[in-house]
């Protein structure tokens, strides 16, 4: 089982990039599920579990308030259970100055990796293309907290380039994994350094 945990402010799109990865990899013949670990948007709970029955991708959710913690254990016993091959865990958007919400991330990473060996073994800060520096202080405030492994740039449909990702990948020496480039469940791409220099140039 391989661990993704999906990480990053509000608005950036993590619930829907937590459903696009998971379509990618049910496309590719994979065995994905997802834990709906915002548990103070309410709303995100719904929106996941909508996608889930759209793309026929196991959800596990609890209630608005739950413990964010709780529903990453579950999802972790239902997918070693059920013998799904990826867990997608969508956690709370938060101010990376939120000195309680960033405790509570680290809370679900230990609990998840008491459960799963490595786990998470993948930690994604999903960046809105148009933040600017903003995006440089989130990465490192999610940085300290639980080591970042990739990042995902969102909403580069439109007019903003994403430039601060090369000041995050030199300072942190991760890779960017995927772009967002639009609403529709396929527009989510590997990321591609030649085209988005060319991108950047032009």
């Amino acid at each position: 089982l391989t661990v993704v945990s999906l990480v990053g402010v509000n608005g950036t799109g993590k619930t829907t990039t937590a459903a696009k990865l998971a379509h990618r990899i049910k496309a590719d013949g994979g065995s994905p599920i997802l834990a709906a670990c915002d548990t103070f948007r309410a709303a995100a709970i719904e929106q996941l579990n909508l996608w889930g029955t759209r793309l026929d991708i196991p959800v596990v959710s609890s209630k608005y308030g739950a413990d964010p913690a709780s529903i990453a254990h579950d999802a972790a016993s239902s997918a070693l259970g059920k013998g799904n091959d990826y867990l997608f865990i969508d956690t709370a958007g938060r101010l990376h100055t939120k000195h309680n919400l960033m405790r509570e991330l680290e809370k679900l990473h230990r609990v998840i990796g008491d459960k799963v060996d490595g786990a998470p073994h993948e930690t994604l800060l999903v960046i809105d293309a148009s933040t600017g520096m903003n995006a440089l202080n989130q990465a490192r405030e999610f940085n300290k907290s639980v080591p970042l492994t990739g990042l995902v740039i969102t909403k580069l449909d439109g007019t903003a380039k994403g430039g601060v990702v090369i000041g995050i990948v030199n300072e942190f020496d991760i890779p960017v994994r995927y772009i967002g480039i639009g609403e529709r469940i396929d527009d989510l791409r590997p990321f591609d350094a030649e085209q988005f220099a060319e991108s950047l140039l032009n």
